[in-house]
Formats: C-alpha cells, sequence, structure tokens
C-alpha cells in the first residue's frame, strides 16, 4: 500500500526515517518543506499539498500538534479530504481530546476510515522504534496499518472505538506530567536539605519511587536542555485536554488539576517553549 506522512516535527521526522529504513515508499509533506529536505535524500517524494499526497495514498499518517492544524490540513483548502477517492485510511498521531478526535472524523469522504493512534516515547523513542501507540478505531484497519507504525513503535495496542486511543494517551500524560511535577519537587527538598540531588535517581533506583522518567528528570533537572524533547507548551496543551474530559465526564482529579496550576505558571512566566524539565525553575523562583 502506498504511504503518505504529514507533520515532520520532533517526532514526525524520527517516524519517517524509520519508514524509510524500513524500506517503505513514502510521500511526504510538511507546511516547510525544507524540513524534508533529508528525507528525499532517504528516498521519500515530496507532495506540493496535502491533496496531492492524498492522491498518492492509501494509508496517511499524520503526525501533528493540535486540532486546530489537523483542521486545517484535512478540511482546508488543499486539504487531504479535497480528494474523495474511497478507502483511504487516516492515522492521527497527535495527541487531541477526544471529542475533537470524533468531530474530525465524522467529516471523512465516504470510505475512509480514522485511527486516533497517539504515541509515548518521546523523540528519543520514534528515533529507535519503541514507540507505545495507543489505538481508538476499526480493528481490521488497525491490522492493515499495523506493519507500518511497527517501524517505529515496538507496542501498539488497540483501545477501542474512535477516540479510545486518545483517552489512553491522556490517562499516559496524566501519570506523565504529574510525575515530572512530583521528580522537580522532590529535587527541590532535596537541594534545599543540603543533600546531594544528584544522586536522587542512584538513590531510589529499584525501589518504588523508581520509574522510565526518574533519572532522565533528574539529570534534565540539574543540567537544563537548551533544546527541548517536550516543552512545557505541549504538556500544557496535553493537560488541557485532561481537564476539559475529566470536567465532561465529572471525574475528580485533584492531583491533576493542581499539576495544571504549576504548568500553567510556567509558561506565564516564559518557559512555554522550554524542555518540560525546566518547570524546576518555577518552584525555584527562578526565570
Amino acid at each position: 500500500m502506498r504511504v503518505g506522512f504529514v507533520g515532520l516535527g520532533r517526532m514526525g521526522l524520527p517516524m519517517c526515517q524509520r519508514l524509510l529504513q524500513a524500506g517503505h515508499t513514502l510521500t511526504v509533506w510538511n507546511r516547510s518543506s525544507e524540513k524534508a529536505h533529508d528525507l528525499i535524500k532517504q528516498g521519500a517524494q515530496l507532495a506540493t499539498t496535502p491533496a496531492q499526497l492524498a492522491a498518492q495514498s492509501d494509508i496517511i499518517l499524520m503526525c501533528l500538534f493540535d486540532a486546530a492544524a489537523i483542521e486545517t490540513v484535512m478540511y482546508g483548502e488543499q486539504g487531504l479530504a479535497s480528494v474523495t477517492s474511497a478507502n483511504k485510511i487516516i492515522v492521527d498521531h497527535a495527541t487531541v481530546s477526544p471529542q475533537q478526535t470524533k468531530q474530525l472524523a465524522a467529516r471523512l469522504p465516504q470510505g475512509w476510515i480514522w485511527l486516533d493512534a497517539p504515541v509515548s516515547g518521546g523523540t528519543a523513542g520514534a528515533e529507535a522504534g519503541t514507540l507505545a501507540v495507543m489505538v481508538g478505531g476499526e480493528a481490521s484497519a488497525l491490522q492493515q496499518v499495523r506493519p507500518y507504525l511497527q517501524a517505529y513503535a515496538a507496542r501498539i495496542t488497540h483501545m477501542g472505538a474512535v477516540g479510545a486511543g486518545q483517552v489512553t494517551k491522556l490517562c499516559n500524560q496524566t501519570i506523565v506530567t504529574a510525575t515530572i511535577a512530583a521528580i522537580a519537587e522532590a529535587v527541590c527538598l532535596a537541594q534545599e536539605a543540603h543533600i546531594d540531588s544528584k544522586q536522587l535517581a542512584t538513590a531510589l533506583a529499584g525501589g518504588w519511587a523508581d520509574s522510565t522518567l526518574l533519572p532522565i528528570f533528574v539529570e534534565r533537572m540539574h543540567n537544563l536542555p537548551s533544546e527541548a524533547t517536550a516543552t512545557v507548551q505541549t504538556m500544557l496543551k496535553d493537560l488541557t485536554a485532561i481537564t476539559d474530559l475529566a470536567t465532561l465526564q465529572q471525574t475528580a482529579m485533584p492531583v491533576s488539576h493542581t499539576v495544571y496550576q504549576l504548568y500553567q505558571l510556567a509558561a506565564k512566566q516564559g518557559l512555554a517553549h522550554a524542555d518540560v524539565s525546566h518547570i524546576i525553575q518555577t518552584l525555584q523562583g527562578k526565570q
């Protein structure tokens, strides 16, 4: 099947590289075409519009920032959906609210199928091919696209109907955003008690506080990176979706609501585009 990929940002670019390394033929489109130069050298074809990409693809993978970007690429002028050929599968790797996903999917041309398939694992996971993908939509469509997703994912889980993948990702982000905030608090607590906070990850390894995130963020919070792998703004976008879903369902989430306030404060202090590890500066009273 012919594969197209839309969105060559921090996640999309390494995902495309993995697809090419796996031997798949690939057409790509990005708002800034210069981001496709290295992929073209590796064998990808460049579409000049989303519509052209759709005409040349049976499976269309998207990795865009938010619902507004998806709306424009899907349904704007020269958008993907302006090509009404049947039997196309849209795989949306963005993290947006389940409500927005259902609304976007409901507008598809007849014969098209939508899979919401947000990912977890960051840029390192995309580069290594170890992403976790949580999928909502038709199970039979997932089986068709699974060989392509396996180029950059180690775990692909079908969670239910359209929107279920997004709910699962919001569960993931509930844990991730709170864990990063807790690590920041722990580092501050250690520093203000005048113990060696750089040793926290080593000291806590193997105990109940250990996690994938612990060694990564203890190190980053001591050596704040200038280049972001995941920004405060991205996490705040996801926390907004979590809060909206919790309000809609009347789900009690007191921890997430508090974490949301921390990330909001960090953004207002000018850290929106910084790596998420910089939220420690908010707790330290630094900007």
